[in-house]
């Protein structure tokens, strides 16, 4: 059984992974959700996948003994509703951005973004304030240490 799990989560993983790396946004969205999903199975199957007990002590006893672990079930639930929230905030702003532009290609979106002398984009830097690795000065910090 743990071997369909493995099985099905790498899967869904793959298929995640591949439908995020398109250009098309809504295969993005999709695939981001897909991968959610996997990681939502993987967590799941950290618990117990076989059948067990629910995780109530029954009157009497101190302890359980083949009960399943309540925590990733409830770990789960919670991801599952954040990433359901996740996925219709992505798909609204995807549909809009795509009714927008008027394309769903992602190197068209790259395109679409203002000029580098629009006065709301944010300034170049200049390149003498550009980060340089590695320092001209042969990697000796600042004050000699």
């Amino acid at each position: 059984m743990i071997w369909t799990v493995a099985l099905a989560v790498g899967v869904a993983l793959g298929a995640g992974v591949y439908l995020a790396l398109s250009r098309d946004v809504l295969r993005i969205v999709l695939g981001l959700a897909i991968a959610g999903s996997a990681v939502n199975l993987a967590l799941f199957a950290s618990g117990r996948l076989g059948p067990a007990q629910p995780a109530v002590v029954p009157a009497g006893q101190l302890a359980l003994e083949q009960a399943a672990n309540p925590l990733p079930q409830a770990l789960v639930l919670t991801a599952i509703v954040i990433g359901f929230a996740l996925v219709c905030f992505a798909l609204v702003l995807a549909l809009r951005l795509i009714q927008r532009v008027g394309s769903d290609d992602a190197v068209v979106l790259r395109q679409a973004e203002p000029p580098a002398t629009d006065p709301v984009k944010p300034p170049v830097t200049p390149p003498a304030f550009e980060p340089v690795w590695p320092p001209r000065d042969g990697g000796a910090m600042e004050g000699g240490r």
